[in-house]
């Protein structure tokens, strides 16, 4: 009784701290906003106009929910395992995002429950410098006005796409459910520069360590691992209050990697629970319905994303070549969303997405597909309902759980961010 009493004084506390600490200004400087304003928002947009007073902590999280009702099948060759309908595990992150100095901001993600991940473990985190007046004000003032600098362990910026993914309790961004199947997403340590014009042109360079788990020890080669080069080059501008146009290439390049992660660095896990599982598997397959390609030693990803948004109309694209390995097998995805929004505030949507991925793999060539159907209703900005139906099949397996595999049903989605 006693530990019941002194949680609920506790939970009260908390409530009356999160009421109190709501009624505060929570915008920050060039931040992307973590509720349905930040939908659509790629690379934070560059202000120079300052809000800072002051040392400020923004504390923020998401969670979500899905109830998944899929069903997957096979030839039969390596038997799958039962699947049936029900929730699943609820998925959660905690956002710290604090204001240290003028155009000086810190942002840390720490994944409090995930698929693979039921305890808490930091995604990682990195320093964005704005302005350089910690060094003396106004220093490179007129270089800064367009140059933004990213330092940490964080989350890559290659392509558009991972800036549309969800990012395990954080799904408001993504107007599906699951992600790509081939799903380009890394924390790498490393920097990355922007410079942005007045006319919508824009650029980044960045070098990684290429490495997901960081370690100093030395592999079987003798070294500690390599580098990774990034780069982007776009355009994005809103043309007229109806029109947006954006186009933008990303560039992802190893040289030797002792492992490469690009396409399987999420440790979150996929939506898809089981799908695609072995009836004699003994762990679960925590990416199951992703593809990653059979790569080693080094990477060479390409990445085109055209967005349009015409009032409520989006188009959304994704065109990538992955090359890799020894003997320089290719693997290419395309993708196509498209997504209309409506209502006050643009509160609901229907959408489409198809997402193919052909690879050259050492035994032979696959290809996978999927197709998507979607609708959702942000209740709130801050709360959005969602549901898709989906269809994926595999061709070109032999002898595998996916020899003439498919899985396909209904998923739904309900996701709180803040």
């Amino acid at each position: 009784m006693k530990s019941i009493f002194k949680n609920a004084i506790l939970g009260v506390a908390l409530l009356a701290g999160v009421s109190f600490y709501a009624q505060n200004n929570r915008d920050l400087d060039n931040y992307r906003q973590p509720d349905q304003r930040g939908v659509n928002v790629f690379e934070p947009q560059k202000d120079t106009i300052s809000s800072f007073d002051g040392l400020k902590v923004r504390v923020g999280g998401s969670f979500a929910l899905q109830f998944q009702g899929l069903d997957h099948e096979n030839s039969g060759t390596v038997p799958l395992a039962e699947i049936g309908s029900n929730f699943n595990l609820a998925t959660a992150n905690l956002d710290l995002d604090v204001a240290l100095y003028d155009g000086v901001r810190m942002h840390l993600r720490t994944y409090l429950s995930s698929r693979h991940h039921p305890e808490p473990y930091v995604k990682g985190g990195y320093f964005q410098i704005d302005k350089l007046d910690f060094i003396s004000e106004g220093f490179l003032s007129e270089f800064m006005k367009h140059t933004t600098i990213k330092i940490g362990h964080m989350e890559n910026n290659y392509g558009d796409a991972h800036f549309r993914r969800t990012d395990n309790a954080q799904a408001i961004y993504n107007p599906f459910v699951g992600n790509l199947i081939m799903d380009a997403f890394t924390t790498e340590v490393g920097a990355e520069v922007y410079y942005n014009t007045n006319s919508g042109l824009f650029g980044m360079v960045g070098f990684t360590n290429g490495k997901l788990n960081q370690s100093v020890e030395a592999g079987s080669n003798g070294t500690t691992g390599g580098a990774a080069f990034l780069a982007k080059l776009g355009y994005d501008n809103q043309i007229n209050d109806d029109l947006r146009l954006r186009l933008t290439g990303s560039l992802y390049n190893t040289g030797y990697a002792s492992r490469l992660y690009l396409y399987s660095a999420d440790r979150t896990g996929s939506r898809y629970y089981h799908v695609m599982q072995a009836e004699a598997a003994t762990s679960d397959n925590f990416r199951s319905g992703r593809f990653a390609p059979s790569f080693s030693g080094s990477i060479t990803s390409f990445m085109i994303n055209p967005f349009v948004k015409y009032k409520g109309l989006e188009l959304f694209g994704t065109i990538e070549s992955a090359t890799g390995g020894d003997d320089d097998r290719n693997t290419m995805q395309y993708a196509g969303e498209v997504i209309y929004r409506f209502g006050q505030d643009e509160k609901f949507f229907l959408g489409g997405r198809y997402n193919t991925v052909d690879s050259e793999e050492t035994f032979g060539d696959v290809t996978i597909d999927r197709f998507q159907l979607g609708a959702g209703w942000f209740m709130t900005k801050n709360v959005l309902l969602k549901a898709e139906y989906m269809n994926q099949t595999y061709d070109g397996y032999t002898n595998s759980v996916y020899e003439d595999g498919k899985f396909n049903g209904l998923m739904m989605e309900a996701v709180i961010s803040f």
